[in-house]
């Protein structure tokens, strides 16, 4: 593993902690402690589900990617999948805040520049694997 890749899971495994001080916030929007709307509940456990997952598939993806040796150019776009896990959660926890939205806002913006980081490191990531794949 590269000093580069130890560094960048250390730091998001770090983000993990994060992930799991707002699954007590669900927990107290669950138990009817924090004044949400239907809107607001479903927004904040979507943004929580994808935040776990998306750094886990970012985690996998990025030690893929290290351990083929893929080139600079996929790894970097590769690394889309891990600012997907800020933006898409960013996305859906951002765009229900205030007292009783009626529909998401304009920071909904967030989630769909999530989705094309997304898609772009995945899409990346699978060209950098297969070249060195073909290659070997």
């Amino acid at each position: 593993m590269s000093s580069a890749l130890a560094i960048t899971a250390g730091a998001v495994l770090l983000t993990v902690i994060g992930i799991a001080y707002g699954g007590t916030f669900l927990l107290q929007v669950g138990a009817g402690k924090v004044g949400t709307n239907d809107l607001q509940k479903k927004f904040f456990r979507a943004g929580h589900a994808h935040a776990g997952v998306l750094v886990i598939l970012g985690l996998v993806v990025e030690l893929y990617l290290d351990l083929a040796r893929v080139a600079p150019l996929w790894r970097g776009l590769g690394a889309g999948v891990l600012y997907s896990a800020i933006l898409i959660p960013a996305g859906f926890f951002l765009s229900v805040l205030g007292r009783d939205p009626a529909r998401p806002g304009r920071l909904m913006i967030l989630l769909w520049l999530g989705v094309a980081s997304l898609v772009i490191g995945l899409v990346s990531a699978a060209i950098g694997l297969i070249t060195v794949g073909v290659s070997a």
